[in-house]
């Protein structure tokens, strides 16, 4: 099989994973949401360690300690990927699975609003009504839920942020995950344990299938970001950018038809002002890339002829 087609599988496969995660959570109950996210945080750093000891890959370690800056910026990830996790866990687990999936629509476009802010780069127009649309959106949404859709808004954002501080630090994915994962590990550890000694904490007591599944959360975790690693660097952008709504696509189906959340006409109508937006945003983005590959073939120096 070619490397390219492969990258497709391993990408449909990392991000159909991500799609089905609001069946798996739901199964962990009567763990609470907090339990949960500290159970993945614990669990993921020992998947992940355990993936670099077979792969014998730690030549990373002290480079990356006399790197004061970059551990900084995977710190504030590890703080970012808390907030996302937790949110996430939250809202499949209380009937916002569908909200969820709206945050992981809208993410592309606050990413795109994250480059004109942030990295002051100058959008073209498909973009800007992209965003535009985007923008409005939210405001039919936040009139059909007579509130903001805070949980689409924390994951869109917390997400965002950490691709960039992601894209900023430069880390290899198992590294920063190793790194973000040791981070997290010891809060979530006496957290853990604190519940344990309270009484209220589920890991023990409720059977050997509930205690499995906990500590299956770390490879759920770590398994997609490693599929995810190996297409990003066998496809292009572009590729990787289309694969992408296959997680929200997932999430919102299996909001709809599997946990049966109510969908009124207004929503509706919000979910299809994004998934406009989306699309004019994919075909401003293949359109560019097509353009720009012109453009490199154009420049490239052609072969020179035999003379005779």
């Amino acid at each position: 099989m070619p490397d390219e087609q492969r990258g497709v599988l391993y990408g449909a496969a990392a991000y159909g994973l991500w799609g089905v995660f609001p069946l798996y959570w739901p199964l962990l109950e009567p763990a609470s949401s907090l339990e949960m996210l500290a159970h993945r945080m614990a669990w993921s750093l020992i998947a992940v360690v355990g993936i670099l000891a077979v792969r014998r890959h730690w030549s990373w370690v002290r480079p990356l300690l006399r790197q004061p800056g970059r551990l900084g910026l995977l710190a504030l990830a590890a703080v970012l990927i808390t907030f996302n996790w937790g949110t996430y866990i939250y809202a499949v687990t209380t009937g916002h699975v569908v909200e969820s999936a709206l945050g992981y629509f809208i993410n592309p476009l606050v990413s795109v609003m994250f480059g004109v802010v942030l990295l002051h780069e100058r959008l073209r127009p498909a973009q800007w009504a992209a965003v535009g649309l985007g923008t409005v959106a939210v405001v039919v949404l936040t009139l059909d839920y007579g509130r903001l859709p805070w949980i689409a808004l924390v994951l869109s954002v917390s997400f965002g942020t950490y691709g960039l501080v992601k894209k900023m630090a430069n880390v290899g994915a198992a590294e920063s995950l190793t790194v973000e994962s040791l981070l997290l590990f010891f809060p979530a550890l006496g957290y853990l344990l604190f519940l344990q000694g309270q009484g209220t904490g589920t890991f023990v007591g409720h059977g050997w299938g509930h205690t499995l599944l906990l500590a299956t959360s770390g490879m759920v975790t770590v398994i997609p970001l490693l599929l995810f690693t190996a297409a990003a660097i066998r496809v292009p952008l572009t590729v990787v950018g289309l694969l992408q709504y296959i997680a929200p696509v997932l999430q919102f189906l299996t909001g709809v038809f599997i946990v049966r959340e109510t969908m009124p006409p207004e929503r509706w109508a919000g979910f299809a002002i994004v998934w406009v937006a989306l699309g004019i945003f994919t075909w401003d983005a293949l359109r560019q890339a097509r353009r720009s590959r012109i453009a490199a073939q154009a420049v490239r120096p052609q072969p020179e002829r035999a003379t005779t």
